[in-house]
């Protein structure tokens, strides 16, 4: 079979089985092998570039789940993890680290197959990936417990954090390996075992980088990855008697029902589930530095980011001119493959998506908004099938309207404008998402007012979409619970146990508590 990708550098690294027509055919990992699907069925993935079927996925059902969830189990009460240190767990992940660096091009050409995101910025993100697994393989033997000072004489009473078990881990299409990260690497560093359910739009880049995974030496059951449709695997998943945590990234629809799935068990639950960003634009700000941040907000990635500044809300007294700057920075935008370094809009990911974007914008204009630039499908010479979308902007936005409540997950833009800072905070906040926001003024003091006043997980001053390892993820009110990245990310995946030892000759009163 001819690769349609790089190969990896580590030339130990296994060749992709071929399916009958020759594309690749992914199996799911179980156990430290590549096994077919119980059901014996694929389903093909679509190149978003030149929409063809370029690979086959194994369509997975509740028996796969229960093998792989079996398999983490095993694994989880299993010497060869649960006897090793976090020291040593650590070792493990800084190898796996440095084997992303070795074959981050090999990475970012597999995901970019998948999403069809820029290559420039999956070779970054590729690259950078690599810190996570640093990251929390460096921080794994340094979660400590405490002793406690108790006013109970006659006892000693210290705290401790262990793993919480099997960790159920599911991904959406827009990043795929990058969101892995962030949930993999603590859960893994925190000594749990993982089972991983990518996207059926995007599963292949997983199944590669899993491989990595074994060859850094994870003891086989450890890292699990099946695939399939969310409805005839999700609630298999979700409701796993083995399954102790999971953690999900997606919409809120799917994001209640894996919520209200996961109550039946009392499992604990992580979940990121987009925004409705505001990206505050203020008349003291550095023009030109704002209209880049606007841009990096909605249009990067072709609007399919979590963090998307969908709603720029402009003061008044700039609002006009601002908006004719934003227009004129967006004409001559280069479309073209992803691969091609010169590409700066890439194409939408999926299909059922390009027919969501164009359904927001039939609904922005029956509600009143005005058409102010794009509003359609691009054509790309050369990829007549590829699915490339206009960056498009909707003036005369009134907050009320769904295209500024409901997230299009697109390079879809409303602008909305406001008077004073007062209106601003009122704007921003009403919205039942949580999760990000832009401010841009030169006045220090204000900046600071409106990160406490802004109700959101991550803000922004004068920068947009600045992102480490090292700081904490994650949203208000339906954006989400819990958070991904820096310490608090790592606490997600440990139980804080408390232990008494008693210290007296002899027991007092058993009658009476101590």
């Amino acid at each position: 079979m001819t690769s349609p990708f790089p190969t990896p550098v580590n030339d130990t690294i296994e060749t992709t089985a071929a399916g009958p027509d020759g594309r690749p055919r992914y199996s799911h990992y179980i156990d430290g092998a590549f096994v077919p699907p119980a059901g014996g069925q694929y389903f093909d993935s679509s190149d978003p570039v030149t929409g063809e079927v370029w690979a086959e996925i194994a369509r997975g059902q509740a028996e796969d789940v229960d093998a792989a969830c079996e398999a983490a189990h095993r694994a989880f009460e299993a010497p060869e993890w649960r006897g090793l240190s976090a020291s040593a767990r650590g070792r493990l992940m800084r190898r796996l680290g440095d084997l992303i660096l070795e074959n981050a091009d090999w990475l970012a050409a597999v995901e970019m197959k998948d999403n069809g995101k820029l290559i420039a910025e999956l070779g970054n993100q590729m690259r950078y990936m690599a810190n996570y697994y640093y990251y929390y393989g460096g921080l794994a033997d340094k979660i400590e417990g405490a002793t406690i000072p108790t006013d109970k004489p006659g006892v000693f009473n210290f705290t401790r954090y262990e793993p919480i078990g099997v960790v159920a881990c599911i991904m959406p299409w827009n990043s795929p390996l990058p969101l892995t990260s962030l949930k993999l690497a603590p859960a893994l560093a925190a000594g749990n075992t993982v089972v991983l359910k990518p996207s059926e739009f995007t599963s292949a880049s997983l199944l590669e980088f899993v491989k990595l995974v074994e060859l850094a030496g994870f003891p086989k059951g450890v890292v699990n990855v099946v695939t399939g449709f969310g409805h005839e695997m999700g609630n298999a998943l979700v409701s796993h008697k083995l399954v102790e945590r999971i953690a999900f990234t997606g919409g809120p629809e799917a994001g209640r029902i894996i919520n209200e799935q996961a109550a039946r068990s009392m499992k604990r639950v992580t979940m990121e589930l987009g925004g409705k960003s505001p990206n505050i634009i203020f008349e003291d700000a550095d023009l030109d530095q704002a209209v880049k941040g606007a841009v990096a907000g909605i249009f990067a990635a072709s609007g399919q980011t979590c963090v998307a500044g969908s709603r720029l809300l402009l003061q008044r007294s700039i609002h006009d001119a601002f908006l004719d700057r934003l227009v004129d920075f967006l004409k001559g935008i280069r479309f073209g493959h992803p691969n091609d370094p010169e590409t700066q809009i890439a194409p939408i990911s999926t299909v059922p998506q390009m027919e969501k974007i164009e359904a927001y914008v039939r609904i922005a204009q029956e509600e009143g908004a005005r058409l102010v630039r794009g509003g359609r499908r691009a054509e790309v010479p050369g990829y007549p099938n590829g699915l490339f979308y206009e960056p498009t902007i909707f003036a005369d936005v009134t907050n009320d309207m769904r295209i500024a409540q409901e997230e299009v997950f697109g390079p879809v833009l409303s602008v909305i404008p406001f008077e004073d800072e007062d209106d601003a905070v009122r704007i921003a906040n009403d919205i039942d998402f949580g999760l990000a926001a832009g401010i841009w003024t030169r006045d220090l003091a204000r900046g600071v007012r409106m990160t406490e006043r802004v109700r959101a997980g991550t803000i922004w001053v004068n920068n947009y979409r600045s992102t480490s390892t090292t700081s904490p993820f994650g949203g208000f009110k339906m954006s989400g619970t819990g958070r991904e990245g820096g310490i608090p990310g790592m606490m997600e995946y440990l139980e804080l146990k408390s232990v008494w030892i008693s210290t007296d000759v002899e027991i007092p009163n058993p009658f009476i508590r101590r």
